[in-house]
């Protein structure tokens, strides 16, 4: 690449998936192996944790601002996701995880863009999955609980109105849904794009740098584009942030409602 520097040079930075696998800081080459992206984040989760904890020992009955707020993110997630998807009834049940998974993911998303940070704590594929498993094993047992794995495995291998020869089609195609499409399109949608806004604010900023300081007289210029650019693609993921957890908490409830369904 035209701007890219040799090792131990400078030039422009090009981000690589090295910057995704930083060198253990503690527990080296153990399975308790300590990174960057670990302690971003254990950080991201004792802030998540230490708001809602605060905000719960002092609430109020007239809230506050700062109380205020928390009950609208909770309400949020109760009503616009819990509610319009599962109905009222069966909502109240999975109110906790859908609010766990919609803040945990916000809270790990939005340190790519917190100073010194840098780096999603969802941008590393094992904390998607693990948020996937979780989704996969819920509507999983709600289903098989409800209608007992038989009626479950019917209900969603073999749609009705399908004449029977099409199902040698369809219902290979639907366990391979059920089993594997649904969890791992949940983890790679959000790991991928927590990945891609990380590159993109690696190029703006990095660019900026390199124009501003290193670049030929003629070049400077430059860095006020680029500079601009890295702005915007902040504000972007802040969007792409709250965007993502909103669309994993609200796909986990409609995989969850699929399975409490009688027939779908």
């Amino acid at each position: 690449m035209l701007f890219a520097a040799s090792e131990g040079e400078g030039g422009f930075h090009v981000p690589s998936i090295d910057e995704f696998f930083p060198p253990a800081i503690l527990f080296e080459d153990t399975i308790f192996q300590i990174d960057r992206i670990w302690i971003i984040r254990i950080i991201a989760m004792a802030v998540l944790l230490t708001v809602f904890v605060v905000a719960a020992r002092r609430a109020k009955l007239v809230p506050g601002r700062f109380q205020g707020a928390i009950e609208i993110i909770l309400d949020f997630v109760r009503v616009q996701i819990a509610e319009e998807i599962l109905g009222k009834t069966n909502a109240r049940r999975f109110v906790p995880m859908l609010t766990t998974i919609f803040l945990s993911i916000l809270a790990f998303n939005i340190t790519g863009i917190i100073p010194f940070l840098n780096m999603a704590g969802t941008a590393r594929i094992g904390l998607p999955l693990v948020l996937a498993l979780w989704v996969f094993v819920t509507y999983w047992w709600v289903g098989i609980a409800k209608h007992g794995l038989g009626g479950y495995l019917k209900n969603n291998l073999f749609p009705p109105g399908i004449p029977w020869p099409i199902y040698f089609i369809v219902t290979p195609i639907e366990l391979v849904q059920i089993l594997v499409v649904r969890p791992l399109s949940l983890a790679l949608r959000l790991a991928a794009n927590m990945i891609a806004g990380h590159i993109m604010l690696v190029l703006c900023f990095a660019a900026t740098q390199f124009f501003l300081l290193e670049a030929a007289p003629a070049l400077k210029g430059i860095a006020a584009l680029t500079l601009a650019g890295g702005f915007a693609v902040t504000l972007f993921e802040i969007l792409v942030a709250l965007l993502q957890a909103y669309i994993f908490a609200l796909l986990a409830a409609v995989y969850i409602s699929l399975s409490l369904e009688e027939e779908h």
